[in-house]
């Protein structure tokens, strides 16, 4: 099966926007996909980080923000 086109793609989600979208609504959702995509092409790429690694990099944000 053949994949969709980047073309269809982006048609296919500014016709699942709402009738009372905005411009930006559709900027937004746009870019949301293409950051999905992103982090399923990485994830395939095996471009991931084991959870206690993201865990501490949350702990080390946090502890940066309160001072």
């Amino acid at each position: 099966m053949q994949q969709p086109t980047t073309k269809s793609k982006i048609v296919r989600a500014v016709e699942e926007l709402p009738e009372s979208a905005t411009i930006e609504d559709a900027i937004e959702r746009l870019v949301f996909l293409h950051k999905i995509e992103i982090g399923l092409k990485q994830s395939q790429e095996g471009k991931t980080l084991p959870l206690d690694e993201v865990e501490a990099r949350l702990q080390r944000r946090r502890q940066s923000k309160q001072q």
